[in-house]
């Protein structure tokens, strides 16, 4: 620069500081992002309530996109389930690889991060029901393996082609007695650990650094979790969170009663296999707006407060599924298309 003169050098000079400073700027904050609490939603039903029309509302009355009004309530995190030939059905169907793919880049370009969760089954799949898909039903025990491995992996690169890597990936959907009914039942704990390896095999293969998830129901059941988790311990299950579900509602007691299990079972989780924890599903009665905002804010303050920030994070399953449209008793939006102030909990804290 030495025949460049000093006002120029002193532009050129302060421009290079700026844009080093900007790039590592933005490179912190994403940082910042990707290691900070997770607030999010399973949002699965989200495409077909638009496709049927259903609108959204902010608080004020205005019209707006579902995932901006779930982003302005703290929400950082979209959560997507996977099913493998889903039929129509404007509820227990769609969220095939297509579908999820879309949702998936749509949710990012807002800004959110991603989780995608396998339920290895045509529809719903939780703890009382572990059904194959239809085209996997007469295979082989190794034929599944590979099902486990090919689908995991196939609905992954899509994602990654399309400029999407998630943060995190569940293997099984709420399975405390297994997966793929009856060869990967905990009945057979050695090919469930198989087929739960094969699911963490393909993962890995896309990207090393996704976090892979097992999930159970009954988030505050120390008894279940370690049972469970034990016997996978056992039976050498590769993963790197335990995800827990936490429904005050369909364990029949009010979350006054539980909470404090709950967190006993967060930091247990911890302590017992050196894993960490995320409360996966939560849920409260959507008419009861702030027992729902109570037992959210006091989720959250549990998981957080799981020590050495092995708490990763919170997500609420379809609080944007309103009765009207889906029949769904623990959504948190409202008769007239508003969110619920429950939501609110994951804004404040």
């Amino acid at each position: 620069m030495k025949n460049i003169p000093m006002y120029f050098r002193f532009v050129v000079t302060s421009a290079l500081v700026s844009l080093l400073f900007s790039c590592s700027t933005s490179k912190n904050v994403q940082s910042t992002a990707k290691n900070s609490f997770a607030k999010g939603a399973d949002v699965g039903w989200l495409p077909q309530m638009e496709a049927t029309g259903y609108k959204f509302y902010d608080t004020d009355g205005a019209e707006k996109d579902c995932l901006q009004l779930l982003k302005d309530r703290g929400m950082n995190t979209i959560r997507l389930r996977v099913w493998v030939n889903p039929n129509d059905d404007k509820a227990s169907g769609h969220c095939s690889k297509k579908e999820t793919v879309v949702m998936a880049l749509r949710a990012q370009k807002m800004g959110m991060r991603i989780m995608i969760d396998f339920h290895y089954s045509d529809s719903w799949a939780d703890p009382a029901k572990q059904f194959k898909p239809k085209a996997w039903e007469n295979h082989t025990f190794p034929e599944l393996m590979m099902d486990v491995y090919d689908h995991t992996f196939d609905v992954l690169s899509a994602l990654k082609s399309a400029g999407v890597t998630p943060e995190w990936v569940q293997v099984g959907n709420e399975i405390p007695g297994g997966m793929l009914w009856p060869e990967g039942s905990t009945k057979n704990w050695s090919q469930l650990a198989q087929l739960l390896n094969k699911g963490y095999e393909a993962t890995k293969a896309i990207d090393a650094k996704i976090k892979v998830i097992v999930h159970l129901d009954e988030g505050n059941n120390n008894e279940k979790f370690r049972w469970f988790f034990d016997n996978a311990t056992a039976n050498n299950v590769k993963y790197d969170v335990i995800g827990l579900s936490y429904y005050p509602f369909w364990i029949k007691k009010d979350y006054t009663e539980t909470i404090s299990d709950l967190a006993y079972n967060l930091n247990d989780m911890v302590a017992r296999y050196n894993k960490e924890v995320m409360v996966v599903e939560v849920g409260g009665e959507y008419d009861k707006v702030q027992n729902t905002y109570e037992m959210l804010a006091a989720t959250i303050k549990a998981v957080k407060a799981v020590p050495n920030n092995k708490g990763l994070g919170v997500i609420y399953w379809e609080p944007q599924g309103e009765k009207s449209w889906s029949g769904y008793s623990l959504s948190a939006w409202q008769s007239d298309g508003k969110p619920s102030m429950a939501l609110d909990a994951f804004k404040e804290l």
